[in-house]
């Protein structure tokens, strides 16, 4: 029997069929107004934070770098300079390989490994939009390479940047200071929004303690830029705002003075206004170029400057502490009237050697035959050694190292600039603090004519000179003048103290007579001269220790082992305009060290004003580098300062630091040796 099959029901098919279309345009329908309430949503309701997060897709802020400010001599003369140089950056926001793209970079503009090791440092803490410097001061090579295959790095471009000159090269190496690239450890310590599109700051010098003010304040532009990075157009900027200029008291004249007279020498020249404090002259020999340091230098010319014997990194008139010899009899004299234990009448006889009561041992003076019968005044002039083994073993170390640190001896002068040493001025609480051992008489007798384990820095003696000048009245040296720019900065240019003391004004004169018969008739009588009276004291530092009982003989030394010549001063003697401290290392007496002096005092009161020293060629900023000259392609010839807009109105008239010098810093000799002519 045939099987029968009921018939298709295509009523219900298309029941079924219609309700799927209907559920399928429901569920459609649903997802539309899903998306389109989603969409109001976000449109209506969140339009601002998409609009800000839009535009900072396409619009950028490129920081714009400070001007550093420039840095003047007293009469306007450039110290410090600013010239454009190329520089080649990397925008981290267009460039998603960063490593890739520094290594095919690297034959292309020739970077050295220490180029990349401080990208590398300083693009790990750079925001996100920020370009950061792949190699500054770019050669010409270096420019057409990159120019050919600039489409195959899309984020790196050649930029122009400033960066510093130095005109003067080694003349203002150690007071200047100069600039270098930033390094990790600056990068941890800065304010990195200060520093933005920056890769400069100071290191050592003025550059340092002053760079909040020779910095300047950063700026910003505001670009629109496709996906590609390129600019389509520049939306607004606020300026940077240059760093101050700085107006030194340093005058070139007298700089330029002071470093002949070390030229081919080992030493320190400072010279003070002791009526302000203000350094006139701060020389250190041998010096540098500091613009080997600015771009960054290399490791071979590195390594010959710190590796140099005669230690030219180091600044000795700032670092360098040696024994200050006799310099210091004048302000020890002081102190035995301060403590009346002497007066000017006071006499004693000098057979030519001290012993103390009890000991037969014997502290010799540097005259074998002694002075016979001296007083204060007498011992002054003749540098005696025995008139200040007897002050100082009546007066003590105690009271000595009170009244010594009033000239500021054993502590930091307070100098406007960086790594200043301290000096020390030896007394028993430092050795049983450092040697664990008790304080000897006899080294009281060592101190007390600047020998021993007592140290000081010329910028100290030179400081000492000029409160002794004043009477007494403290003043702190300080190189800065003035300034000019958006950030005030005062500057104090008068004493700020004055030495306790229990004598009269008449001890100061008589002491300062005392100085200028030392340079009318005493130890640096190769220096008197009839224009002016110079007031001074001379001195001599042992650097090799003699046995007791043997003589000093300069034949049987090598030169570095010879004596160091000191000599510290002011004039003229009445009214002093300059107060001066030399150290000639191994320059064997004081008297040579008084020869240096003598040019410098000459040309500060006699020849300034009417035949001033200034450059042969007047430095320019910027503009010429951009032609392709470089600083020193610029034309010379003799050009009036007036024509330096930046010169100053009413003018006068117009890391480093090394170990210090093996002479500097050997162990100080027993002074019961020394034999040796002042």
């Amino acid at each position: 029997m045939k099987q029968q099959f009921p018939l298709k029901n295509v009523q219900q098919e298309k029941r079924i069929f219609r309700g799927r279309i209907f559920f399928a345009m429901g569920l459609v329908t649903c997802c539309l107004l899903l998306l389109v309430a989603r969409y109001a949503y976000l449109q209506i309701f969140h339009y601002e934070q998409f609009s800000e997060a839009s535009d900072k897709n396409r619009i950028r802020l490129q920081p714009i770098p400070p001007a550093r400010g420039y840095i003047y001599d007293r009469n306007g003369i450039l110290l410090a300079d600013n010239y454009p140089v190329f520089t080649a950056t990397l925008s981290k926001a267009d460039v998603k390989d960063i490593d890739d793209t520094v290594k095919r970079l690297t034959p292309v503009i020739n970077l050295s490994q220490e180029d990349i090791e401080r990208f590398n440092s300083r693009v790990k803490t750079a925001r996100k939009t920020e370009r950061v410097t792949l190699k500054l001061n770019l050669t010409e090579t270096d420019i057409a390479r990159f120019s050919e295959t600039k489409f195959l790095f899309p984020g790196v471009d050649i930029e122009t940047q400033m960066t510093r000159y130095y005109p003067h090269g080694e003349l203002f190496a150690h007071v200047i200071g100069y600039v270098g690239r930033i390094n990790d450890r600056e990068l941890k310590s800065i304010d990195k929004d200060a520093y933005t599109g920056t890769n400069l700051i100071g290191k050592i010098g003025v550059e340092k303690y002053y760079e909040d003010l020779l910095h300047g304040i950063p700026g910003y532009e505001s670009i629109e830029a496709d996906a590609h990075g390129n600019v389509l157009r520049h939306l607004g900027q606020k300026q940077s705002i240059r760093g101050n200029d700085l107006y030194l008291s340093l005058d070139y004249g007298l700089q330029t003075v002071a470093a002949e007279q070390l030229a081919g020498r080992r030493g320190a020249i400072v010279a003070i206004d002791p009526r302000t404090g203000e350094i006139l002259a701060l020389v250190s020999s041998p010096s540098f170029n500091p613009n080997l340091f600015v771009t960054g230098i290399g490791h071979a010319e590195y390594s010959a400057l710190r590796d140099n014997l005669d230690q030219p990194l180091y600044n000795r008139a700032l670092q360098g502490t040696y024994p200050p010899g006799s310099t210091i009899k004048p302000m020890e004299g002081l102190g035995g009237i301060h403590y009346k234990t002497v007066d000017w009448d006071t006499t004693i006889f000098d057979p030519g050697y001290f012993h103390l009561p009890g000991d037969s041992h014997k502290f010799r003076d540097w005259k074998k035959s002694g002075h016979g019968t001296v007083n204060l005044h007498k011992s002054i002039v003749e540098s005696c050694d025995t008139y200040f083994y007897v002050l100082s073993y009546q007066m003590g170390i105690d009271r000595m190292n009170e009244w010594m640190r009033q000239f500021g001896f054993g502590e930091k002068t307070g100098v406007d600039l960086p790594s200043e040493s301290s000096g020390l001025y030896p007394n028993p609480e430092w050795k049983m603090r450092t040697r664990k051992s008790k304080w000897l008489k006899g080294e009281t007798i060592s101190v007390s004519i600047g020998q021993g384990a007592f140290i000081a820095t010329p910028l100290q003696l030179a400081m000492a000179t000029a409160i002794t000048a004043n009477h007494g009245a403290h003043v702190t040296p300080h190189v800065l003048r003035s300034t000019r720019g958006a950030r005030e900065h005062p500057v104090h240019n008068a004493p700020t103290g004055r030495i306790n003391f229990s004598g009269t004004d008449e001890d100061w004169i008589k002491m300062r007579n005392a100085m200028v018969d030392v340079i009318q008739a005493g130890t640096g009588r190769g220096i008197r001269t009839a224009q002016y009276k110079i007031a001074g004291k001379t001195g001599t530092a042992q650097v090799k220790s003699i046995a007791q009982g043997k003589r000093y003989n300069e034949a049987l030394l090598t030169e570095r082992q010879l004596d160091h010549g000191l000599f510290v001063g002011f004039a003229p003697a009445e009214n002093p305009e300059i107060a001066i401290a030399v150290i000639w290392e191994n320059g064997r007496h004081g008297g040579s060290a008084a020869k240096l002096a003598r040019p410098i005092m000459d040309y500060w009161l006699l020849n300034r004003k009417k035949n001033p020293i200034i450059p042969t060629h007047h430095q320019v900023s910027g503009g010429l580098m951009t032609a392709g000259i470089k600083p020193g392609d610029l034309p010379s010839g003799e050009i009036p300062l007036s024509t330096d807009p930046r010169a100053v109105p009413g003018s006068d008239n117009r890391a480093t630091a090394s170990v210090p010098a093996q002479s500097a810093t050997q162990a100080p000799p027993a002074v019961n040796s020394a034999d040796v002519s002042e």
